[in-house]
C-alpha cells in the first residue's frame, strides 16, 4: 500500500463520513483485500461501533436541518479521526514521515474536507425541500465508499481524484454562499419594505 496518498484519501473521505471509511477499512483488512489494513482497525469492537454509527449518520445526514447539528457536533470528530487512520497507516509505511506528520495530513484533509461538507449542507437547507438532502447524502455515501476502496487498489489515482474534489467542493461553496447571502439579503430588503409599507399606510 502506499500510504501517503491513502492518508490523504482517507482524510478526504472522514471528513465527509469518518465512520464509513473506518469501517471499509476494517472489513477490507480483514478479508485480505487490498494491503495491510492496520490492526488496530479491523478489532470486532471497532467494527461494530464503526457500522453502527455509521448507521446512524446514514439517517441523520439525510433529515434538513437534523444534519446541519450532526455536522457540528462532528466538527472535532471527523478531523480526529482523519487523524488517527493517518497515524495507523503510518504504522504500515517503511517512508521517512512520522506518525505525526502522517496523522497531520489526515486531520487537516479531513477538517477542510468537513467544512466544506457542512457549508454546502446549510446552504441547501434553505431549499424548502428534503429531496435535495437525501440525493447529496446518498451521493456523497456512494462517493466516499467508491473512492476508499478504489484506493485501496490504486492509492495514487484516488488521491488525485480526492484532491480534485476537494478543490471542487472549495469552490462549490463560495458560489453556494454567494448565492445564499443574495437570497438572505433579497429576503431582508423584502421584510423592510413591507414593515415600511405599513408604517406609512394611512389609518
Amino acid at each position: 500500500m502506499s500510504v501517503l496518498p491513502m492518508v490523504f484519501t482517507s482524510g478526504w473521505a472522514s471528513g465527509i463520513n469518518a465512520y464509513a471509511v473506518v469501517l471499509l477499512l476494517g472489513l477490507f483488512g480483514r478479508a485480505g483485500v487490498g494491503g495491510d489494513v492496520p490492526e488496530a482497525l479491523q478489532r470486532p469492537e471497532v467494527l461494530i461501533a464503526a457500522g453502527v454509527l455509521f448507521l446512524c449518520e446514514a439517517v441523520a445526514d439525510k433529515i434538513p436541518y437534523v444534519d446541519t447539528v450532526w455536522d457540528a457536533v462532528h466538527t472535532l470528530v471527523r478531523p480526529a479521526c482523519g487523524a488517527m487512520v493517518g497515524a495507523l497507516l503510518a504504522g504500515q509505511s517503511d517512508g521517512s514521515l512520522s506518525e505525526a506528520a502522517y496523522g497531520a495530513l489526515g486531520g487537516t484533509t479531513a477538517l477542510v474536507m468537513h467544512l466544506v461538507k457542512m457549508s454546502t449542507r446549510m446552504a441547501v437547507n434553505t431549499s424548502p425541500e428534503p429531496l435535495s438532502n437525501i440525493l447529496l447524502s446518498a451521493a456523497e455515501d456512494l462517493g466516499v465508499a467508491a473512492l476508499v476502496v478504489f484506493a485501496l487498489f490504486h492509492p495514487a489515482v484516488a488521491a488525485g481524484i480526492a484532491g480534485t474534489l476537494l478543490v471542487l467542493g472549495i469552490g462549490t461553496v463560495v458560489v453556494l454562499w454567494r448565492r445564499v447571502r443574495a437570497f438572505l439579503r433579497r429576503r431582508k430588503e423584502r421584510k423592510a419594505a413591507r414593515r415600511e409599507g405599513r408604517a406609512t399606510a394611512p389609518a
